[in-house]
């Protein structure tokens, strides 16, 4: 995406160290000055990161492929957290994008009912059913790649920021953990 958009910066965010080191081999070859990978945990090392930059820096966000935490003690160690989604909704401004996807129906299904709690997005309806068929972006990742070329199904939601406060994070964690059970 970055080689496409060059006039935006592209920060790519992955918890396995070994994935960081390809990703930026694989960036400066492409001698890409406009994208940048870091080695983290989204859920301890973002909401730091997030609270130093200005509210209209952020105009998208994507969580693609998750993983998926299947055992029910593990689904604290998912992605996206009701902490993660209020720190990225105070960041994202009016009309910014999160755009998630799995190939996990459980997974996505689980993102998509924290998201419609929160209220601070408004899902971006794709006429041809509840899941949008054609990635928006058109750039495929290595795992959707596999997952479509396995004849896999890949479920795909974008949400538009909208004009919403963001929800207190006792009362967002609440509502999520109503919904999970």
């Amino acid at each position: 995406m970055a080689s496409c958009q060059p006039n935006w910066n592209y920060l790519g965010l992955e918890i396995r160290k070994a994935l960081v080191i390809a990703a930026e081999r694989d960036r400066e070859q492409l001698d890409l000055k406009n994208l940048k990978f870091i080695f983290c945990n989204a859920n301890v090392s973002l909401e730091p990161w997030l609270k130093c930059l200005p509210i209209d820096c952020l105009k998208r966000v994507s969580i693609q492929f998750p993983d998926p935490w299947f055992k029910r003690r593990h689904q604290k160690r998912r992605v996206l957290q009701p902490e993660l989604l209020v720190a990225l909704a105070n960041r994202l401004d009016l009309g910014s994008e999160l755009f998630i996807q799995s190939d996990i129906l459980e997974v996505i299904e689980s993102m998509t009912s924290l998201i419609q709690a929160s209220g601070c997005f408004n899902r971006f309806e794709d006429l041809n059913g509840i899941w949008a068929e054609e990635n928006p972006f058109s750039i495929f990742t290595e795992r959707e790649s596999y997952v479509l070329a396995n004849g896999l199904r890949v479920y795909r939601a974008l949400y538009i920021r909208n004009a919403k406060p963001t929800p207190e994070l006792s009362k967002l964690e609440y509502e999520f953990q109503a919904l999970e059970k």
